[in-house]
Protein backbone atom coordinates (compact mmCIF):
# COMPACT_ATOMS: atom_id res chain seq x y z
CA UNK A 1 0.00 0.00 0.00
CA UNK A 2 1.18 3.51 -0.73
CA UNK A 3 0.51 6.33 1.72
CA UNK A 4 -2.61 7.61 0.01
CA UNK A 5 -4.11 4.10 0.20
CA UNK A 6 -3.31 3.87 3.92
CA UNK A 7 -4.80 7.23 4.83
CA UNK A 8 -8.50 6.35 4.53
CA UNK A 9 -8.28 3.10 6.53
CA UNK A 10 -6.32 4.91 9.24
CA UNK A 11 -8.95 7.64 9.41
CA UNK A 12 -11.65 4.97 9.75
CA UNK A 13 -9.70 3.28 12.56
CA UNK A 14 -9.29 6.57 14.41
CA UNK A 15 -13.02 7.31 14.12
CA UNK A 16 -13.87 3.82 15.38
CA UNK A 17 -11.53 4.30 18.33
CA UNK A 18 -13.15 7.66 18.97
CA UNK A 19 -16.56 6.01 19.13
CA UNK A 20 -15.22 3.59 21.75
CA UNK A 21 -13.81 6.51 23.72
CA UNK A 22 -17.11 8.37 23.63
CA UNK A 23 -18.94 5.38 25.08
CA UNK A 24 -16.74 5.71 28.17
CA UNK A 25 -16.87 9.52 28.11
CA UNK A 26 -20.62 9.41 28.66
CA UNK A 27 -20.34 7.06 31.64
CA UNK A 28 -19.23 7.37 35.26
CA UNK A 29 -15.70 6.18 34.48
CA UNK A 30 -12.89 5.48 36.94
CA UNK A 31 -9.47 7.15 36.77
CA UNK A 32 -6.26 5.40 37.83
CA UNK A 33 -2.69 6.63 37.52
CA UNK A 34 0.46 5.24 35.92
CA UNK A 35 3.90 5.21 37.53
CA UNK A 36 4.58 8.69 36.13
CA UNK A 37 1.35 9.96 37.77
CA UNK A 38 -0.37 10.51 34.42
CA UNK A 39 -4.05 9.51 34.38
CA UNK A 40 -5.37 6.33 32.78
CA UNK A 41 -8.98 5.41 32.02
CA UNK A 42 -10.91 2.56 30.49
CA UNK A 43 -11.16 4.70 27.35
CA UNK A 44 -7.36 4.75 26.89
CA UNK A 45 -7.24 0.96 27.02
CA UNK A 46 -10.31 0.36 24.85
CA UNK A 47 -8.94 2.64 22.13
CA UNK A 48 -5.48 1.09 22.41
CA UNK A 49 -6.67 -2.48 21.92
CA UNK A 50 -8.92 -1.51 19.01
CA UNK A 51 -6.25 0.47 17.16
CA UNK A 52 -3.49 -2.09 17.61
CA UNK A 53 -5.75 -4.90 16.41
CA UNK A 54 -6.99 -2.94 13.37
CA UNK A 55 -3.49 -1.82 12.36
CA UNK A 56 -2.22 -5.40 12.63
CA UNK A 57 -4.93 -6.42 10.17
CA UNK A 58 -4.17 -3.51 7.86
CA UNK A 59 -0.37 -3.94 7.77
CA UNK A 60 0.61 -7.26 9.38
CA UNK A 61 4.31 -6.74 8.73
CA UNK A 62 4.58 -3.39 10.51
CA UNK A 63 5.27 -3.09 14.24
CA UNK A 64 3.21 -0.73 16.39
CA UNK A 65 4.36 1.37 19.31
CA UNK A 66 1.48 2.66 21.43
CA UNK A 67 1.56 4.69 24.63
CA UNK A 68 -0.17 1.78 26.34
CA UNK A 69 2.38 -0.78 25.09
CA UNK A 70 5.57 1.25 24.99
CA UNK A 71 7.92 -1.07 26.93
CA UNK A 72 9.85 -2.12 23.82
CA UNK A 73 13.63 -2.05 24.18
CA UNK A 74 15.55 0.39 22.00
CA UNK A 75 17.73 -2.52 20.86
CA UNK A 76 14.62 -3.92 19.17
CA UNK A 77 12.93 -0.78 17.87
CA UNK A 78 16.11 0.89 16.61
CA UNK A 79 15.98 -1.58 13.71
CA UNK A 80 12.49 -0.41 12.71
CA UNK A 81 12.58 1.54 9.47
CA UNK A 82 8.80 1.83 9.28
CA UNK A 83 6.33 1.50 12.16
CA UNK A 84 3.07 2.80 13.60
CA UNK A 85 3.23 5.26 16.47
CA UNK A 86 -0.03 5.65 18.36
CA UNK A 87 -1.53 7.62 21.21
CA UNK A 88 -4.96 6.03 21.67
CA UNK A 89 -6.19 8.91 23.83
CA UNK A 90 -4.07 12.05 23.79
CA UNK A 91 -5.14 14.53 26.42
CA UNK A 92 -6.46 12.20 29.09
CA UNK A 93 -6.47 15.17 31.49
CA UNK A 94 -8.86 16.97 29.15
CA UNK A 95 -10.93 13.79 28.88
CA UNK A 96 -11.21 13.62 32.66
CA UNK A 97 -12.14 17.32 32.79
CA UNK A 98 -14.75 16.62 30.08
CA UNK A 99 -13.78 19.68 28.01
CA UNK A 100 -13.69 17.77 24.71
CA UNK A 101 -10.07 18.65 23.85
CA UNK A 102 -8.71 15.12 23.50
CA UNK A 103 -7.71 13.21 20.39
CA UNK A 104 -6.88 9.85 18.85
CA UNK A 105 -3.43 10.02 17.25
CA UNK A 106 -2.19 7.55 14.64
CA UNK A 107 1.09 8.13 12.78
CA UNK A 108 3.29 6.15 10.44
CA UNK A 109 7.01 6.76 10.93
CA UNK A 110 9.57 6.13 8.20
CA UNK A 111 13.28 6.51 8.97
CA UNK A 112 12.66 8.83 11.89
CA UNK A 113 10.04 11.10 10.29
CA UNK A 114 6.22 11.02 10.38
CA UNK A 115 4.92 10.40 6.84
CA UNK A 116 1.26 9.80 7.67
CA UNK A 117 -0.84 11.24 10.46
CA UNK A 118 -4.45 11.19 11.62
CA UNK A 119 -5.72 13.29 14.52
CA UNK A 120 -9.35 12.65 15.44
CA UNK A 121 -11.19 14.68 18.10
CA UNK A 122 -14.34 12.64 18.72
CA UNK A 123 -16.04 15.03 21.14
CA UNK A 124 -15.54 17.94 18.72
CA UNK A 125 -16.58 16.02 15.62
CA UNK A 126 -13.47 16.91 13.63
CA UNK A 127 -10.60 14.94 12.12
CA UNK A 128 -7.31 16.08 10.62
CA UNK A 129 -5.29 13.89 8.27
CA UNK A 130 -2.15 14.10 6.15
CA UNK A 131 0.39 12.03 4.27
CA UNK A 132 3.65 12.91 2.60
CA UNK A 133 2.96 14.04 -0.93
CA UNK A 134 -0.80 14.22 -0.31
CA UNK A 135 -1.09 17.45 1.66
CA UNK A 136 -3.27 17.91 4.74
CA UNK A 137 -7.01 17.99 5.20
CA UNK A 138 -9.84 18.34 7.69
CA UNK A 139 -13.10 16.42 7.98
CA UNK A 140 -15.90 18.16 9.85
CA UNK A 141 -19.62 17.36 9.73
CA UNK A 142 -19.05 15.14 6.71
CA UNK A 143 -17.34 17.92 4.73
CA UNK A 144 -13.70 17.63 3.68
CA UNK A 145 -11.41 20.58 3.06
CA UNK A 146 -7.73 21.12 2.39
CA UNK A 147 -5.89 23.00 5.11
CA UNK A 148 -2.79 25.20 4.92
CA UNK A 149 -0.83 27.37 7.28
CA UNK A 150 -1.17 31.13 6.90
CA UNK A 151 1.18 34.06 6.54
CA UNK A 152 1.80 35.50 10.00
CA UNK A 153 -0.49 38.48 10.65
CA UNK A 154 0.59 41.69 12.38
CA UNK A 155 -0.63 40.26 15.68
CA UNK A 156 0.21 36.54 15.57
CA UNK A 157 -1.71 33.89 17.51
CA UNK A 158 0.33 31.61 19.77
CA UNK A 159 -1.23 28.37 20.95
CA UNK A 160 -0.09 26.82 24.23
CA UNK A 161 -0.98 23.80 26.31
CA UNK A 162 -4.09 24.08 28.42
CA UNK A 163 -2.76 21.78 31.15
CA UNK A 164 1.04 22.17 31.00
CA UNK A 165 2.72 25.53 31.70
CA UNK A 166 6.26 26.14 32.98
CA UNK A 167 8.86 28.89 33.44
CA UNK A 168 10.51 28.17 30.10
CA UNK A 169 7.20 28.75 28.33
CA UNK A 170 6.77 32.01 30.23
CA UNK A 171 10.16 33.13 28.85
CA UNK A 172 9.02 32.33 25.32
CA UNK A 173 5.83 34.27 25.74
CA UNK A 174 7.66 37.22 27.34
CA UNK A 175 9.99 37.53 24.32
CA UNK A 176 7.33 36.99 21.67
CA UNK A 177 6.02 39.95 19.70
CA UNK A 178 2.60 41.30 20.73
CA UNK A 179 0.29 38.37 20.21
CA UNK A 180 -2.98 36.64 20.95
CA UNK A 181 -2.70 33.56 23.17
CA UNK A 182 -4.85 30.47 22.66
CA UNK A 183 -5.00 27.43 24.97
CA UNK A 184 -5.82 23.94 23.77
CA UNK A 185 -5.35 20.39 24.96
CA UNK A 186 -3.75 17.43 23.16
CA UNK A 187 -2.44 17.44 19.59
CA UNK A 188 -5.09 19.97 18.59
CA UNK A 189 -2.39 22.62 19.01
CA UNK A 190 -0.56 21.26 15.96
CA UNK A 191 -3.81 21.30 14.04
CA UNK A 192 -4.57 24.93 14.86
CA UNK A 193 -1.28 25.91 13.25
CA UNK A 194 -1.95 23.56 10.33
CA UNK A 195 -5.35 25.09 9.55
CA UNK A 196 -4.18 28.69 9.93
CA UNK A 197 -6.03 29.42 13.17
CA UNK A 198 -2.71 29.91 15.02
CA UNK A 199 0.79 30.85 13.91
CA UNK A 200 3.19 29.40 16.45
CA UNK A 201 3.15 26.62 19.05
CA UNK A 202 6.04 26.49 21.54
CA UNK A 203 6.35 23.42 23.76
CA UNK A 204 8.89 23.51 26.56
CA UNK A 205 7.35 20.92 28.90
CA UNK A 206 7.74 17.15 28.53
CA UNK A 207 6.01 15.22 25.76
CA UNK A 208 6.46 11.72 24.41
CA UNK A 209 6.90 10.76 20.79
CA UNK A 210 3.38 9.32 20.52
CA UNK A 211 1.98 12.69 21.69
CA UNK A 212 3.40 14.57 18.73
CA UNK A 213 3.89 12.35 15.67
CA UNK A 214 0.40 12.50 14.12
CA UNK A 215 -0.03 16.23 14.70
CA UNK A 216 3.54 16.78 13.49
CA UNK A 217 2.68 15.15 10.16
CA UNK A 218 -0.53 17.16 9.77
CA UNK A 219 1.23 20.45 10.52
CA UNK A 220 4.21 19.69 8.29
CA UNK A 221 2.12 18.63 5.31
CA UNK A 222 0.06 21.80 5.74
CA UNK A 223 3.22 23.90 5.38
CA UNK A 224 4.54 24.19 8.95
CA UNK A 225 7.96 23.47 10.39
CA UNK A 226 8.33 21.31 13.51
CA UNK A 227 11.73 22.00 15.07
CA UNK A 228 13.42 20.75 18.22
CA UNK A 229 14.93 22.99 20.88
CA UNK A 230 17.47 24.31 21.51
CA UNK A 231 19.02 23.57 18.08
CA UNK A 232 15.96 24.40 15.89
CA UNK A 233 16.56 21.20 13.88
CA UNK A 234 13.80 18.94 12.52
CA UNK A 235 12.16 16.91 15.29
CA UNK A 236 13.02 13.22 14.87
CA UNK A 237 11.58 9.92 16.13
CA UNK A 238 13.03 6.63 17.40
CA UNK A 239 16.55 8.03 17.39
CA UNK A 240 17.39 7.36 21.04
CA UNK A 241 16.56 5.09 23.96
CA UNK A 242 14.24 7.60 25.62
CA UNK A 243 10.85 8.19 24.01
CA UNK A 244 10.65 11.69 25.51
CA UNK A 245 10.85 14.57 23.06
CA UNK A 246 13.04 17.62 23.55
CA UNK A 247 11.30 20.96 23.64
CA UNK A 248 10.07 22.01 20.22
CA UNK A 249 8.29 24.69 18.23
CA UNK A 250 5.73 24.51 15.45
CA UNK A 251 6.09 27.40 13.01
CA UNK A 252 3.32 28.15 10.55
CA UNK A 253 5.20 30.75 8.50
CA UNK A 254 8.95 30.18 8.18
CA UNK A 255 9.44 33.63 6.60
CA UNK A 256 8.38 35.39 9.81
CA UNK A 257 11.74 34.77 11.52
CA UNK A 258 10.58 33.32 14.81
CA UNK A 259 14.04 32.11 15.81
CA UNK A 260 15.53 35.58 15.68
CA UNK A 261 12.63 37.10 17.54
CA UNK A 262 12.83 34.48 20.29
CA UNK A 263 16.61 34.06 20.54
CA UNK A 264 16.76 35.33 24.11
CA UNK A 265 14.03 32.96 25.23
CA UNK A 266 15.41 29.86 23.49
Amino acid sequence: MNLSELLEPCLAIAVEAGDAIMQVYGSDFAVTHKDDASPLTQADLAAHHLIVERLARLTPALPCLSEESSAIAFEQRRAWQRYWLVDPLDGTKEFVKRNGEFTVNIALIEQGAPVLGVVHAPALGVSYFAAAGCGAGRLRDGARSTIRTRSTPQRPALVVSRSHHDAALDRFLAHAPPHEELSRGSSLKFCLVAEGAADFYPRTGPTSEWDTAAGHCVAEQAGAQVLSLPDWAPLRYNAKESLLNPGFVVIGDAAYGWRGKLAAAA
